[in-house]
């Protein structure tokens, strides 16, 4: 598991790495921040059509090689961008047609990575496993962002591209010698004594997913957090250039206190023992009021002073969320249910920010921080009173209606 970590989080540096590089390298080339955009939304595009195919191969294929073939793959993307721009030969086709392959590989990558590290630990320890993850995730952002403007201004963005290449074949070449745990449960020996019952078909997935109260009771609490809260380095950036009167350097500080915020809930919650979806709404449903709190912020300080819980908690939320999503299914099904939640993130991903920008168009940044917060609270609310009131409600069985009848 350690060793896991580390390759996990060499991988998270150079993937934050080419993002920033990508953005940059799509500015450079057309000058367009929509053209940026719409760089990102096709790497993600694929997500939503073939996430759920993705997870089926996750199923039926043994996932260290599945996990090592894609990490190589990813590599190999990154190899050839990196050549074409030192070649000069990278144009705006090119670098979509590359992002989307890319988008491609990490419908399988995605799933296959993060269940490999669950085989890792025995399973009484998951939940801790996914929190190091989330820490892991969190410091390799920040690293990545960090080494991109260094590499570039010394290197070239050739370099980085080809530094994160390095990166994916370090994870790839260290996969083979990953050991998983004896506790660990193997998917493909519980497929194999489910037997028959389970072909392991996209369809099978989707139906399981649909019949879980669970998993959906998780779709709905992170959908809206995720389109009426979360977006901070929107909402946030438009609160502390507008109202707030600050700069740039003001809303640098206001994201450093947000990525602190995300490290300290990592850790938080790599402490969790048994997580459940009523601690995720909890989580959730205190973030939304911590964020009408923030758009009601007189002043930077104060500003300042409710971001460090507002990330706390959503960290803290977010690897809650993602242990119940990769333990409540069982072993043979949890690569088909990452799919699914894979497409339904990605609609979340795609139609958050526009619909989030429409608030605040008609609201402004305060409105849409207050509003946004109070409809996650609320909605949180409502939720858990309705299912309180259905477990309340007594269950009849048919013998006692007709012994009532008779």
């Amino acid at each position: 598991m350690r060793w896991w970590s580390v390759a996990n989080f060499v991988s998270n540096a150079g993937t934050w790495m080419q993002l920033t590089v990508q953005n940059l390298l799509v500015l450079q080339i057309t000058g367009s921040a929509a053209a940026t955009g719409l760089s990102m939304s096709v790497q993600a595009a694929p997500a939503l059509l073939i996430s759920v195919f993705g997870g089926a191969a996750v199923d039926r294929w043994p996932r260290k090689l599945t996990a090592a073939v894609s990490q190589a793959l990813l590599g190999a993307v990154a190899f050839v961008t990196a050549l074409m721009v030192a070649l000069d030969r990278l144009d705006m086709a090119s670098l979509m047609v590359l992002a989307a392959v890319t988008g491609v590989i990490a419908t399988v990558d995605g799933p296959a990575c993060s269940l490999l590290g669950n085989d890792l630990v025995p399973r009484e320890d998951v939940p801790s496993a996914i929190g190091v993850g989330a820490l892991v995730h969190q410091a390799g952002r920040l690293t990545g962002a960090a080494l991109a403007g260094v590499t570039v201004g010394f290197l070239g963005t050739a370099a980085a591209y080809a530094a994160n290449g390095l990166s994916f074949l370090f994870v790839a070449s260290v996969i083979p010698f990953l050991r998983p745990s004896p506790g660990a449960v193997r998917h493909l020996a519980a497929a194999k004594d489910r037997g028959a019952q389970d072909t392991m078909s996209v369809r099978e997935g989707l139906a399981f997913f649909a019949r879980r109260p669970r998993l959906l009771a998780l779709a709905g609490v992170t959908g809206v957090s995720a389109v009426f809260g979360r977006n901070y380095q929107l909402t946030l950036a438009v609160l502390v250039t507008g109202p707030l009167a600050g700069g740039a350097g003001s809303f640098g500080t206001v994201s450093t206190v947000l990525a602190v915020g995300g490290i300290v809930g990592a850790v938080l919650g790599a402490r969790l023992r048994r997580p459940s979806v009523r601690l995720v709404g909890a989580l959730a449903a205190a973030g939304g009021l911590l964020q009408v709190v923030a758009g009601l912020s007189p002043s930077l300080a104060v500003l300042l002073v409710m971001v460090l819980p507002m990330a706390v908690v959503e960290s803290v939320s977010d690897t809650a969320g993602t242990a119940v999503l990769q333990t409540d299914p069982p072993a043979h099904m949890r690569g088909r249910v990452l799919g699914v939640w894979g497409s339904i993130g990605t609609v979340w991903g795609l139609g958050g920010p526009p619909a989030l920008g429409l608030l605040m168009e008609l609201a402004g940044a305060r409105g849409a921080l207050i509003a946004g917060g109070l409809i996650i609270a609320g909605t949180i609310g409502a939720g858990h009173l309705l299912r309180e009131r259905r477990a309340a409600v007594p269950r009849v069985s048919p013998v006692a209606n007709l012994e009532t009848a008779a």
